[in-house]
């Protein structure tokens, strides 16, 4: 495990599209496949000790703005040396967690590399425009939820969907590296 920080691509860059499977479903997903006035789109695995942390809260806050939101969850990480990140493990998951959004295997890595993503969890949240409005960390606890003093995520989103700027400055979001392929 390697600590990683998010790249934090620049604010204002266009969503880029994704025809991504659901593992468990015959589904395939793409960026327009999501029409809320905000997405959240979060690369993380099944593995990874900083993602499992913030799981819960991931889903939480999916649950709570479901009328108003759209989450994806991505996974790009390399599966052979991390079977626990496979797409049947996935859909496991998901079904296991209740998922309240699709979560999408990155077999590529191509998704992973053209949204930026660096680490798991590892936050992007898009506008209207599917512009990128924030990128970063969901908190500031990742450890201890109780001790969270800082909602970042859910602040910005709460900007974005009053059509105010997000607030400055948006810190990085720290996980495991993506495991890329060689």
């Amino acid at each position: 495990m390697v600590l990683t920080e998010s790249t934090m691509p620049t604010l204002g860059t266009p969503a880029p599209d994704f025809a991504l499977p659901e593992p468990g479903t015959d589904r395939k997903w793409r960026l327009g496949n999501f029409r809320a006035e905000a997405l959240v789109v979060v690369f993380t695995c099944n593995h990874c000790p900083y993602a499992q942390a913030v799981e819960d809260r991931i889903i939480a806050l999916a649950r709570q703005l479901q009328d108003e939101v759209d989450f994806v969850a991505i996974s790009a990480n390399e599966i052979e040396g991390f079977p626990d990140d496979a797409p049947e493990k996935m859909a496991q998951r998901a079904h296991e967690k209740k998922y309240p959004f699709p979560y999408l295997y990155d077999e590529s890595q191509a998704t992973a590399r053209a949204y930026g993503a660096a680490c798991t969890p590892d936050f992007f949240l898009y506008g209207p425009e599917r512009q990128l409005a924030y990128r970063g960390r969901l908190d500031d606890n990742w450890q201890e939820p109780a001790k969270v003093q800082h909602q970042e995520l859910r602040n910005a989103i709460a900007a974005v969907l009053t059509g105010e700027p997000v607030a400055e400055p948006q810190m990085p979001a720290m996980g495991c590296n993506i495991k890329w392929r060689t």
